[in-house]
């Protein structure tokens, strides 16, 4: 399982704003992706923001993790945190 309070404060420290919603209302409107997660900030890398919508925190936290690995930059720390089992 993440440890999603020590991955925050990792990304915060790489200057990267996190914000992670999850709206009730959003459950019925977007046929259940009730979970919002946007990254910004320089550390990204020139990106203006990485975002998504999904079912579930663990598939925000896999997409954005993707996605930041992608950008510039040495990322190889995420590893600790990308593909860890589901609980």
């Amino acid at each position: 399982m993440i440890d999603v309070e020590l991955l925050m404060d990792e990304l915060g420290r790489r200057q990267i704003d996190v914000l992670i919603r999850v709206d009730r209302e959003r459950m019925a409107q977007f046929n259940g992706r009730p979970w919002t997660m946007p990254l910004s900030g320089p550390g990204l890398g020139g990106r203006q923001v990485i975002r998504v919508d999904t079912r579930t925190l663990p598939d925000a936290l896999d997409h954005c993790l993707a996605e930041l690995a992608a950008c510039p930059g040495d990322w190889a720390w995420l590893d600790a945190y990308r593909g860890l089992p589901r609980s």
